[in-house]
């Protein structure tokens, strides 16, 4: 017997003949479509999984996301009306102090907030287990970066001066801020 031929004998434990049967029996069978309830069932547990929107569930985030958007530009004209001209919106978040004993307690005030986000982070309940996947990517990018300035601050062959320590503690403490953001706009999504 050659391993072909065993192969073909050992598939469901039927030998070739009754193999040949049953596809053959199984090929006249007429196409059917399930039950409409089976239907129901498969929408309601995608719903239910946030995979599929209700169509009013759409309207209504639609409708919602025009009115934020709207509140939004009602705030800046308000916002930009008020200002004087010589205010400038910064990027990149201010330097309290330039150095001295004072430079100790904005580190030290930046590891207090770092270390209150990474409780915050720890209380919030546990992410869906269906997550699209630029979501999911975002996350990994911030928790890669938020390592890998871990690794620079525990890192004892480095010397850094303390300017340097707080411009890496400044940085994570605003990873950790987007982080805790995107988790818990997340934990509000499937809370629906």
């Amino acid at each position: 017997m050659t391993d072909s031929t065993k192969d073909d004998e050992m598939i469901f434990g039927l030998t070739v003949d009754e193999r040949r049967t049953l596809l053959a029996g199984l090929d006249a069978l007429p196409d059917t479509m399930p039950p409409r309830a089976v239907w129901h069932r498969i929408r309601e547990q995608a719903e239910a999984e946030g995979l599929i929107r209700d169509a009013r569930q759409k309207a209504r985030g639609t409708w919602l996301a025009g009115a934020g958007l709207a509140a939004a530009a009602a705030l800046v004209a308000v916002l930009v009306t008020k200002a004087p001209e010589e205010t400038a919106f910064p990027t990149v978040p201010p330097v309290e102090v330039a150095g001295g004993a004072s430079a100790g307690t904005a580190l030290q005030s930046l590891m207090v907030e770092s270390r209150q986000l990474e409780d915050d982070l720890r209380a919030m309940p546990e992410g869906p287990r269906v997550v699209r996947a630029g979501t999911r990517a975002t996350i990994l990018e911030l928790e890669d970066r938020i390592a890998a300035i871990d690794y620079q601050l525990s890192d004892p062959t480095l010397r850094m001066s303390d300017a340097d320590r707080e411009i890496f503690w400044r940085e994570r403490v605003r990873l950790m801020k987007l982080l805790v953001r995107l988790r818990y706009a997340q934990t509000q999504r499937t809370a629906y």
